[in-house]
């Protein structure tokens, strides 16, 4: 029994290691700068809304990702979502709720739309999502003249923005992901074809439904993050040659970070608490009033020195239990 309890508390301090020595190095250097980090009820909002929607792309990128379709559209969609369900609710005086569910349906139809273009010209994922990112960006563009959308005087879709709503986000979209890709069957079909795609296909799996399914989630999932974005501002600014690929780029480091938590637990909750560990990061930014080009910079040194490791995690395991032989020996 006691056995047991020691597995699970050593499995328990895997998962939490990474998010809670985040918490507290980010907190000793707000200490050190005078700066407390969560002062006001701001400061909890941001550390919400950034967990949402880093959560949700990491769920939107991985998903293709995993089974080898790199998709640089996710950014483009999350844009041209909110662009047409923000447009829709000015326009008809319709409430914030209304339009998360226009900016979710118009996502996944966006979704469905990319995966069938990757189906039926068949060619390199990467290649298919750069020209659909071009086009919904122009498109967006388009349907805006250029001039983006603006409805910071409209208290009913700038009223969205609380820890509680958010905290909703976080739950509805982690259970969803979960129920998903867990307890139904297309789950365990898109299971199937990671560990074996000729295999399952063979058995008599569906790759193309399947592919196409995942593109719509995850255009869904980017709906409710273009939604988050324009509900924070007001506003939704455009993006061109490629400007909408950077809400991609937001989602490595956890993904990354959520994958190596995801051995110790469900891997989804690894992203969740990828998520977490990179809105502790975003929100000391925001606290110390870091310049934008330094947090790239140091955002990529964390995500290079992260995938080092993990490249290298056996060779520091073995050193780290050399060293600990060899005290063992001089005592």
């Amino acid at each position: 029994m006691k056995t047991k309890g020691m597995e699970i508390f050593k499995r328990i301090v895997k998962i939490a290691v990474i998010p809670a020595g985040t918490l507290l190095l980010v907190f000793l250097l707000c200490s050190a700068n005078g700066v407390k980090l969560f002062e006001t009820e701001g400061n909890w909002i941001l550390f919400f809304r950034a967990t949402a929607s880093v959560m949700l792309t990491t769920f939107a990128l991985s998903l293709n990702l995993n089974s080898g379709r790199f998709d640089f559209s996710i950014g483009s969609i999350a844009l041209l979502s909110s662009v047409i369900s923000a447009s829709i609710c000015t326009s008809k005086g319709l409430p914030s709720a209304a339009m998360l569910v226009i900016s979710i349906v118009a996502g996944a139809v966006l979704g469905l739309l990319s995966g069938g273009i990757y189906v039926i010209v068949k060619l390199p994922p990467i290649i298919v999502s750069l020209g659909v990112a071009l086009f919904y960006e122009g498109l967006a563009f388009a349907v805006t003249n250029g001039y983006g959308v603006s409805f910071v005087a409209n208290k009913e879709l700038t009223s969205f923005p609380s820890v509680l709503h958010y905290a909703l986000v976080i739950l509805g979209g982690l259970f969803f992901f979960i129920f998903v890709f867990d307890y139904t069957q297309f789950g365990y079909d898109y299971k199937a074809l990671l560990s074996g795609q000729k295999v399952s296909v063979n058995m008599g799996i569906k790759e193309i439904p399947n592919a196409v399914g995942c593109y719509v989630i995850a255009g869904a999932l980017m709906g409710v993050v273009g939604f988050i974005s324009a509900t924070n501002t007001g506003t939704i600014q455009m993006a061109l040659n490629f400007g909408s690929i950077g809400v991609m780029f937001t989602a490595f480091l956890p993904m990354f970070i959520g994958g190596f938590i995801g051995r110790f637990c469900n891997e989804k909750i690894g992203y969740l608490l990828g998520a977490v560990t990179t809105a502790f990061i975003s929100l000391m930014y925001a606290r110390l009033n870091v310049d934008s080009s330094i947090q790239q910079i140091v955002t990529a040194l964390i995500l290079v020195v992260f995938l080092i490791y993990l490249n290298n995690e056996n060779k520091v395991i073995e050193l780290v239990m050399l060293k600990k032989h060899l005290k063992k020996k001089t005592k």
